[in-house]
């Protein structure tokens, strides 16, 4: 017999009733029975009362508490950046939670949410075709974290008792990008570059400083008799030195300071770059480098680093890591480096091994 209520989508059955003046559906599993036991038990917690026992403080919707989210929090404690990379987290998360009030999304909801995710099916513009969008598990992740954020704050100002997140598991990542540039293609790239951008690349490539870290660098921000650049604006928030080797000095002295503006690099009106993402683009194909992005400078310049020797610990400080995690993955040694370093055991004990005693018995079997 049919029972009104549990439905069955897939392999899963789920129930479907009405409590409080609303539709509620809850996923259950592959049981049947048990889809039957729980809709049983919901609708005498209806007629009880106790299905919605929590205080009126708590029944607010995911949508209604995301703004109060925002107005206090993202946009008075956050910067432009973040806030609006908040926002758009807050989008995604809206189109699977937005009627919830929070203590009805469960740890099983957010597990289903990162499964929906990872398989998102888009129509493409002017055609009937379905197709489907690789939505990368980093993507994912920063959406789960934000979720996870937005219930802690929910508990802090008492509008919810449990963070369900912190049953959900992210998902694995995979970050390790091996790309930086050969030798023989860096002078390939600066050649290639605009005057504009020509200081811009040669400073990154030899400071490991991120894009926005050089486009945001004022004059008053570097001592160039004591080769420091202080970095007051980093992603992490806090205060960061940047030492500057001969190359990077000498690019600095040889720039031209803008009559009215603060700014190391700036436009010919004054205007900081906001971006330089075209310059770079054009000239990465005028010098034929393939799968190269300006963030790639900073791969550069630590794979470098480790590959003439400088110690792991090292490379974290100057690139302003907190975690040498966070530095394994700048870390890519080229295979001829590992077989360069493999052939110096050979060197040393070479010696050794040449001057070993012969078992004169072995020679004469041999013969």
């Amino acid at each position: 017999m049919k029972v009104k209520g549990v439905r069955k989508r897939g392999s899963k059955y789920f129930i479907d009733y009405r409590a409080d003046g609303k539709r509620v559906r809850e996923v259950v599993g592959t049981s049947k029975k048990q889809a039957e036991l729980l809709l049983s038990k919901r609708k005498v917690e209806v007629v009880e009362n106790r299905h919605f026992d929590v205080r009126k403080s708590q029944r607010i919707t995911f949508e209604e508490f995301v703004k109060t989210y925002l107005d206090l929090h993202s946009r008075v404690n956050k910067k432009p950046k973040v806030i609006r990379r908040d926002e758009g987290l807050i989008k995604n998360l809206s189109g699977k939670f937005s009627e919830k009030y929070l203590y009805q999304i469960t740890p099983m909801m957010i597990e289903a949410y990162k499964s929906e995710r990872l398989r998102v099916v888009v129509n493409p513009a002017n055609t009937n075709m379905e197709e489907l969008k690789t939505i990368a598990p980093a993507t994912v992740n920063r959406e789960l974290a934000c979720l996870k954020s937005i219930f802690n704050k929910a508990i802090q100002w008492k509008k919810a008792t449990e963070n369900p997140v912190r049953q959900v598991q992210m998902l694995r990542e995979n970050n390790e990008r091996r790309r930086y540039l050969q030798e023989e293609e860096f002078k390939k790239l600066i050649d290639a570059c605009p005057t504009c951008i020509k200081p811009i690349v040669i400073l990154a490539l030899n400071t490991g400083m991120r894009k926005g870290e050089i486009l945001n660098l004022k004059w008053v921000d570097i001592d160039l008799q004591q080769r420091i650049a202080y970095l007051l604006d980093t992603k992490n928030g806090e205060r960061r030195e940047v030492f500057l080797n001969e190359v990077a000095v000498d690019t600095l002295r040889k720039l031209t300071h803008h009559a009215t503006s603060e700014y190391v690099f700036c436009k010919a009106g004054g205007l900081k770059y906001n971006d330089i993402r075209g310059y770079f683009e054009t000239a990465l194909k005028k010098c034929g480098i393939l799968d190269f992005k300006f963030h790639d400078l900073r791969h550069s310049f630590a794979s470098h680093l480790v590959m003439s020797g400088v110690d792991l610990k090292t490379v974290q400080e100057l690139l302003g890591h907190k975690t040498m995690e966070m530095t394994l993955r700048y870390s890519h040694l080229s295979p001829d480096h590992k077989k360069r370093a493999v052939e110096v055991l050979s060197e040393k004990m070479g010696t050794v091994w040449a001057q070993a005693p012969v078992d004169e018995n072995v020679e004469k079997k041999s013969d």
